[in-house]
């Protein structure tokens, strides 16, 4: 069990309520930050290894809740929260709830809408990590709603990862989540179409990696650059064009046919190239192909 030295008060009380693999990397982040942790679960056998690094164990998700004045919630979805919670609301009333359940902007919202009718104050979160990543302070955790929770909250909060409040919209940490999300797929299957490239010739992943991780500083540096243009609507070519990509791509898409990789993902890339083109955007920088990815109410 888990004792405070004379010199490290003990801290805030802490409910986790979920112990899939992120719920119980949330309880044990707080634990070892010193927080006494109330954990519960539907199958309480979860529940054991937290017990024994000091958690204690409800019986219920309502005593769950009685036990801290903050209310951490992470189970599979959305439905799932509301099966929880639904049952024990009047229970929520004057409570700091903050969800790190997965979601989407729109149930994000109706949930915030829900929690403040029974006298909740909430904050929706996202995790952007995996499940080993919590509790380092270089992983963001992105929180949107009540400032006030953060504020109020915030070691508890900063002993799971950097807290980043992006608004009051209770929506926008899903929907952050989403966009950052589509971001890593699309790189992380740029480089393993990279890897079956070079493979068809043998090299190997490990040698190709070094080599794309180093390409990926460029790259950032590239969307510093077209950020401004994006928000301005103005897309000066003075790096290179859309029309210089669009004949760089085809070099691509040939090396990767001659060695009979996939091409999908490049002929997709290029589709959006050639639409932004048609657009008259060919001699506009590749931060151009925004214009054909917007909805159509965004262009006016």
């Amino acid at each position: 069990m888990r004792t405070e030295s004379p010199d490290r008060p003990e801290r805030p009380a802490v409910t986790v309520l979920g112990l899939g693999s992120m719920g119980t990397a949330l309880a044990a982040a707080l634990l070892d930050r010193g927080h006494p942790t109330t954990v519960w679960n539907r199958s309480a056998d979860r529940a054991r290894p937290l017990a024994g690094r000091g958690a204690r164990v409800a019986a219920t998700a309502a005593e769950a809740v009685a036990a801290a004045p903050l209310v951490i919630v992470c189970v599979l979805d959305d439905a799932a929260v509301h099966a929880v919670l639904d049952p024990i609301a009047d229970s929520l009333a004057g409570k700091a709830l903050v969800n790190l359940t997965t979601g989407s902007p729109e149930q994000a919202r109706a949930t915030a809408g829900w929690a403040a009718a029974h006298g909740a104050d909430y904050l929706d979160g996202a995790i952007m990590t995996t499940p080993p990543g919590v509790g380092s302070p270089d992983m963001m955790f992105l929180y949107s709603g009540s400032p006030t929770v953060l504020a109020e909250h915030r070691p508890a909060l900063e002993a799971l990862g950097d807290p980043l409040l992006l608004g009051t919209d209770p929506g926008l940490a899903s929907l952050h989540d989403v966009a950052l999300l589509g971001l890593m797929w699309s790189t992380m299957t740029g480089w393993l179409h990279g890897a079956a490239l070079l493979g068809a010739e043998k090299t190997q992943a490990t040698d190709f990696t070094p080599l794309a991780v180093r390409w990926l500083t460029a790259v950032a540096g590239f969307l510093t650059t077209y950020a401004p243009q994006v928000d301005a609507g103005r897309y000066p070519g003075d790096d290179a064009t859309v029309d210089v990509q669009i004949a760089a791509i085809d070099h691509l898409l040939h090396a990767a046919a001659a060695r009979g990789v996939d091409n999908a993902l490049p002929e997709l890339l290029k589709a959006a190239m050639v639409r932004a083109a048609a657009a008259g955007h060919g001699s506009d920088s590749f931060a151009s192909v925004i214009e054909v990815l917007r909805p159509p109410a965004a262009h006016g």
